[in-house]
Formats: structure tokens, sequence, C-alpha cells
């Protein structure tokens, strides 16, 4: 394949990556500001593509769909997070119990396992036809780059206030927090419900620019986030100081990886196994940190024990 595929084909890596990005960025939320591990995720993509097309179908306004997929990805987030507050189940455990459940109810709101949608019969935000050749108010990376900025800074804001940091302290130190007098479930709940109403828009998003929603397009989801999570972490944190700009790495990190998986599959590498190449890209950033402070450090810290002898 030539380089002029490549080329081509990176715009549509950009788009996704954007989309993915919102995703990336509920993940941060939970993994990084909440410090819980939720998989609801893989559920509430493929909820929000899911309720974001059944109202479309039925005539509702493309910007009333996809407030109905965040308000269905906010009911997610707290039957998740009442799992774990109310009835004490671990985080890691009262996610996967409401993935189960989602993959019921998205069926449910279908009527079956996938259901199409025509760029042509509807008025939809962004479609894989509006990456090239089209307006720039038009365009899918313009909307999506727009409505990531948009979010950062409204996110930069609520974390800001007093119930934002609140959210904050709790996932620091949850003893600390509730020594200060903050109702730490409440908290948790409230971070579940934001982070998992982000997928959900992600998976409106989603389901737009591919044409379809699916019960299964959320599958995996979850690595894909934490790529995003970890790879812009890696990469900029150490010039990417302030909140947004943390926010913003997780965006840019969404992106490399959906570039790096472009040029995998430029490179013919079999398509059966890009699950397992995310896993491994995952994995492999994660242990970066470890390398550092294990190995690195340690031989700083020799060269300048026998530049002081």
């Amino acid at each position: 394949m030539s380089i002029t595929t490549l080329i081509n084909a990176l715009p549509g890596a950009l788009a996704q990556g954007l989309i993915w990005a919102i995703m990336a960025i509920g993940v941060y939320i939970t993994f990084r500001i909440l410090n819980v591990s939720d998989l609801t995720v893989d559920g509430t993509l493929a909820l929000g593509g899911a309720v974001c097309i059944m109202c479309m179908v039925s005539g509702m306004n493309v910007w009333l769909s996809m407030l109905c997929a965040f308000g269905a990805g906010l009911l997610a987030g707290l039957t998740t997070g009442l799992f774990h507050t109310f009835m004490g189940i671990p985080a890691i455990l009262a996610g996967i119990l409401t993935q189960l459940s989602l993959y019921s109810v998205n069926l449910k709101i279908m009527g079956k396992a996938n259901q199409a949608i025509n760029v042509d019969k509807y008025d939809l935000l962004v479609s894989l036809r509006y990456i090239k050749g089209v307006a720039l108010q038009k365009n899918t990376i313009f909307i999506v780059a727009m409505i990531v900025v948009v979010l950062i800074a409204v996110l930069y804001w609520f974390f800001g206030t007093e119930l934002g940091c609140s959210i904050r302290a709790t996932g620091c130190n949850g003893n600390m927090a509730r020594a200060q007098g903050i109702n730490t479930n409440f908290t948790t709940v409230l971070g579940l419900m934001l982070s998992n109403g982000l997928v959900a828009f992600s998976g409106a998003l989603l389901s737009q620019y591919q044409g379809f929603a699916d019960v299964q397009m959320g599958r995996g989801a979850i690595v894909i986030g934490l790529a995003a999570v970890v790879i812009g972490e890696a990469v900029f944190s150490k010039i990417f100081r302030n909140f947004a700009l943390k926010l913003l790495s997780v965006a840019i990190g969404s992106i490399i990886y959906y570039v790096v998986m472009q040029v995998c599959i430029w490179f013919k590498i079999d398509t059966d196994l890009l699950k397992m190449l995310s896993a491994i890209i995952v994995a492999v950033f994660l242990a970066v940190p470890y390398w550092k402070t294990k190995y690195f450090t340690r031989v700083t810290v020799k060269k300048e024990e026998k530049a002081d002898a």
C-alpha cells in the first residue's frame, strides 16, 4: 500500500480519535480523578448510541437526541454508583453488573442487535461522509473538535467549584474528605454519573459517525479509554501541569491511539489482532512510569554517588 493511502486515511482516524476522546475524558474522571475502576463504559457507549439513534428515527432533533443519550448515561452511572455505595458492592464488580444489564437494556431499546440510520434521510450532526469536501461548519473533525474544546472548558470550570473539588478530594483521600464533612458516597455517585454521561454522549456521536448503533459497539471501550489516558499522560505529563491541559492530553492521547491503529492497518497487520495490539499498547505505556522509577532513576542515583565519591 502506498503512503498516499495512509495519508488519505488519517482524517478519518483523526475524526474517530476526537469522538473517542470524549469517552476517554469520561474514563479519566473515574480512573484518575475519582480513583475508581469503572467497567460500566463498555455498556454505556452502546447505550448512548442506541438511545440517540432510536430518538432520531422517531423524529427527534439531533441535539435533543444526544441530550437524551447523555441522560441515559447519567442513569447508568447512577446505577453503578448505587450498587457500589448503597449496596456495598466493589466498584469494579458494580460496573460489570451494570454493563451486563445494559446489554439487555440496549436490545430492548433498539428492538434488535443493530439499528442503522441513513445520513441522506436524517440530519446527522457528524458522519463519515462529512470528512472531506464539505463546508467547515459541517465538517465532522471541526464540529467534534469544537465540542471537545467546550467540554474541556466546562469540566475545568466545574472541577474548580466547591462540588467539583469535593469529587477530586474524594478521589485523593476518601478518609480525609469525610473528615472535612464531604459526603463521599454522594460525590462518588456524582463522579460515576458524569463519567458515564460523557461516555454515552460519545456513543451518540460515534453511532451517527458510523451510521448505525450496535449492542456490541462498546466492547473493549475501556481499553481504548485507558490507552488514551495512559498515552496522554506518558507523552505530556512533564509539560501539561494544568488540569485543563491534562484533559487535553487525554484527548490528544486518543488521537495518537487511532493514528497508531491506522498505521498498523496500513502495514497490513491482521485486523483480528488489533484488540490484542490495543492491550499491548496500554500495557507498555502503563509500564513506562514503573520502568523509569525502577531502572533509570537507580542508574541516575548511582552516577551521582560515584560523582560525589
